[in-house]
């Protein structure tokens, strides 16, 4: 099913729309089965969302794992790390919430065994990013990763803007609940309209899921 478009004024009121729909993502899945599990990707566009996110009353942060979708390999408090931006969104009564991915294990591919081990079957909603390369999560052009069926989080082959990622594969974000895209900018025009477009030319438009929804702002949208 082709993904749904809201196109929001700015980056800030996407950021808001955004968590918006999570929490309300949120409170549907506590009412439904008791908890929430989702899964937050890594970029500077969520920064905003996640701290409106808690904020909202809505929020069912009680009942809710926040999980990671993709991390890099990197020292722990780096700047380079999702984890570290994420901790800093969070106040302290919602950090222990979060569920990180264990890049620090000297055996990565069985840290990866781990955490996919820890995840709920299926995740109840997962977000999404867009690169300018139509890369998401750290399914990025040319990984062997992208070609990963067999597990729900795996290491990518290769380094990405210097550094290997563990990610979610595309088994583990096509199964959840729901997914929630968050693109803002102008550089993400044209990867957004191939994502739009259902074109698998590109890592992002190979998620597929029957409930895909796209919150843009106006300088993204198509």
């Amino acid at each position: 099913m082709a993904p749904r478009l809201e196109v929001a004024g700015d980056e800030r009121a996407a950021a808001r729309r955004a968590a918006e729909l999570i929490a309300e993502a949120g409170a549907a899945a506590v009412a439904d089965h008791g908890f929430f599990g989702f899964a937050m990707s890594g970029g500077r566009s969520p920064w905003a969302m996640l701290a409106i996110l808690g904020e909202l009353e809505q929020m069912p942060w009680g009942e809710t794992e926040l999980f990671q979708v993709d991390e890099r390999v990197a020292s722990p408090g780096s700047e380079d790390r999702n984890l570290t931006h994420m901790v800093l969104g969070l106040s302290m009564d919602h950090q222990s919430t979060l569920r990180p991915m264990p890049v620090t294990q000297r055996d990565l591919d069985a840290a990866a065994r781990e955490y996919e081990s820890s995840l709920p079957d299926p995740l109840d909603l997962v977000h999404l990013g867009l690169g300018p390369d139509g890369h998401t999560a750290s399914l990025v052009p040319g990984d062997p990763v992208l070609e990963v069926t067999d597990r729900m989080v795996a290491i990518t082959g290769g380094e990405y803007q210097g550094h290997p990622r563990m990610t979610l594969t595309y088994p583990a974000i096509n199964a959840a609940r729901r997914i929630l895209f968050l693109v803002t900018g102008a550089e993400k025009r044209e990867p957004l309209a191939k994502l739009l477009g259902g074109d698998k030319s590109i890592p992002a438009g190979r998620v597929e899921n029957d409930d895909i929804v796209v919150v843009a702002d106006e300088a993204a949208a198509p």
